[in-house]
């Protein structure tokens, strides 16, 4: 894991801690649900929580939300470590049907963006169970993953970073902390030689963040030049 698929391996190391993570499962960690305080908060209104009810965190403290993918109905993000870089990897999601059927999810269309039915956060149907996940062929490259937090540890991420550059300087690179799922556009990977800012540029060039937290765009800039720089070193 470390050899192949450095991104992973620290993703993994960077999300909760040692106990939890000891104690986590794969499936789980990508079933996280998101750590809105409002989705939390049964006294708030969350369409993710009851459908119907409204988004209490739009016009509300949104420090942590969504800047990307988010919609009218919910701007939450989701807050796994592990599925970003999976997402970065091009990974796939095998389950088994309640009637016994198997099938293969890619990633990226494991999880959902919010739309008009934010509590529909996966492909998965009533009674299906995810029974592993397939990592493609190594691709090589340098692997990055970084995370910016608000504290070392027992934090999720404000932004984060999976990255795989290689030597010419193309590479993938998908992002946490910024939308209701692991955000990655492959037709903005082609900046990648350009440098962070055309990169952010196209990886974020339908935006819409808060007045709380549109330092998120200017920090996934940030991030992503430390990241570009540490592939190149």
């Amino acid at each position: 894991m470390r050899r192949d698929y450095g991104v992973l391996s620290r993703a993994l190391l960077a999300g909760a801690s040692a106990q939890l993570r000891n104690k986590a499962t794969t499936a789980g960690n990508l079933l996280q649900r998101t750590r809105c305080p409002y989705f939390y908060d049964t006294n708030q209104a969350c369409n993710k929580r009851q459908p119907g009810s409204g988004c209490s965190a739009i016009g509300g403290f949104s420090r942590q939300h969504a800047v990307v993918g988010a919609s009218d109905a919910c701007i939450a993000t989701h807050p796994s470590d592990m599925a970003v870089a999976l997402r970065a990897l091009d990974a796939s999601v095998e389950t088994v049907r309640a009637d016994g059927s198997h099938r293969t999810i890619p990633i990226a269309d494991f999880h959902k963006l919010p739309g008009a039915t934010p509590h529909v956060e996966t492909a998965l149907v009533p009674g299906e169970l995810i029974t592993s996940v397939q990592l493609p062929s190594p691709v090589g490259g340098r692997h990055v993953y970084q995370k910016v937090r608000d504290r070392a540890s027992y934090a999720f991420a404000l932004v984060s970073i999976a990255a795989i550059v290689q030597r010419d300087g193309t590479g993938r690179v998908a992002l946490g902390g910024v939308a209701h799922k692991p955000w990655r556009i492959e037709a903005a990977e082609r900046e990648l030689p350009r440098g962070a800012r055309a990169t952010t540029a196209a990886l974020l060039a339908d935006a819409r963040p808060t007045e709380q937290n549109a330092f998120k765009v200017t920090l996934v800039e940030r991030t992503l030049d430390a990241v570009l720089t540490d592939a190149r070193n």
